[in-house]
């Protein structure tokens, strides 16, 4: 039986992160992929932000691995010739009653390390956005976006260079646990087996029903899957902002905000719909038209201007949930050996946003795990 230091299950943004973590220590990785190309599900399905990391509770792993990451990944989409662009976000409070929330938020920004945010009057916004309806706004300049395919390939080349590889078309189908090595089953074209000393679960949406096919890891410590589904629309000519908006959070969900591409092409999304899918296999990506009418009441909060019909589908994307409807949103959750017992094991259940900013610092958080 082949035998190799390291495999990580996931083909993703934090998958070849984590990949090029363990590489660049010098261990013999392979990053095992299910799909025919790198990165085809959540890492290719969202919003391209690169977070500063006002949002999140201060202490959680969400606030202090997005902060930073955010620095590691400027520094590293710099070195790397990655396309990005700190663009700068606009936070705005549309109503009276939201003011006091943007104080807050501009609070728990400070105490995560978010040291630029600026609490703007309804006069200092405008003046950046002329066209932006608000009541207040927060800046924060250290907001980005990102090439998130471009990224994913620059993470590849280094994990290659370092001696590790991606194994494309090369599903999973079980995993059993082993002191001397975990013995993977690996399906497609050519099934096999490997052993590996270390193996990351890094599988996005399935990496819990992955773990549930681990012979010999304990069902408790394998959270249950949900999926939220958010549809993007995109807009039709050129937005008539240079940075990105967003409204008031609620609680896990930034509401229908407009991003902007690389190329200046607006968006508006996502919104959240909870799906029924009890797999990945199993979820619908196209965007229904008749939701968009929805995204104009939301949009024309904060930009009254949006014309009728300006709104297009453009594409879909799923978030790795481990809570369901109404249940407040979790931390992520890396699991090693502390949590669950298995030496060499770490699961990475519920990776949503912030997780494409956090993938550096997610992998120096694995490896460190690994090591403890």
């Amino acid at each position: 039986m082949e035998q190799v230091d390291a495999i990580v299950i996931g083909a993703g943004v934090v998958g070849l992160a984590v990949g090029r973590a363990l590489a660049r220590k010098g261990l013999e990785t392979l990053v095992l992929e299910r799909e025919d190309a790198i990165g085809t599900g959540i890492s290719s399905r969202n919003s391209e932000v690169i977070h500063a990391g006002l949002y999140y509770a201060p202490g959680s792993l969400k606030a202090r691995l997005c902060v930073q990451g955010r620095a590691q990944l400027y520094d590293f989409c710099a070195s790397h010739g990655v396309a990005h662009r700190r663009c700068g976000k606009l936070v705005v409070a549309t109503s009276p009653a939201q003011v006091e929330g943007l104080a807050q938020l501009a609070q728990r920004g400070a105490a995560n390390g978010v040291n630029d945010l600026q609490l703007l009057s309804i006069e200092e916004a405008r003046a950046l956005e002329p066209v932006l309806r608000c009541e207040a706004a927060l800046l924060s300049p250290s907001s980005g976006i990102v090439d998130s395919h471009g990224l994913m390939l620059a993470l590849q080349g280094d994990l290659e260079r370092a001696g590790g590889a991606v194994v494309l078309r090369s599903p999973v189908d079980g995993m059993r646990l082993d002191r001397a090595g975990h013995v993977l089953t690996i399906g497609g074209a050519e099934p096999m087996t490997l052993r590996a000393r270390i193996v990351v679960n890094a599988a996005g949406l399935d990496a819990p029903a992955l773990a549930g096919r681990f012979d010999g890891f304990a069902a408790q410590h394998v959270p249950r899957a949900h999926f939220s589904k958010g549809s993007y629309y995109a807009l039709a000519g050129r937005a008539p902002f240079s940075r990105l908006v967003y409204p008031m959070p609620q609680d896990a969900w930034l509401g229908v905000h407009l991003t902007l591409d690389l190329a200046g092409q607006a968006r508006f999304g996502p919104d959240a719909q909870w799906l029924d899918a009890a797999t990945s296999d199993e979820i619908d990506y196209g965007v229904d038209p008749a939701r968009a009418q929805a995204f104009y009441a939301d949009v024309r909060r904060y930009w009254p201007g949006l014309p009728d019909g300006a709104l297009q589908p453009a594409y879909s994307g799923v978030r790795p949930k481990i809570h369901g409807p109404g249940e407040p949103a979790p931390d992520f959750c890396i699991q090693g050996s502390r949590e669950h017992g298995v030496a060499g094991l770490v699961n990475l259940f519920g990776i949503e946003s912030p997780g494409l900013t956090s993938c550096l610092a997610l992998a120096d958080e694995v490896v460190a795990r690994l090591d403890a």
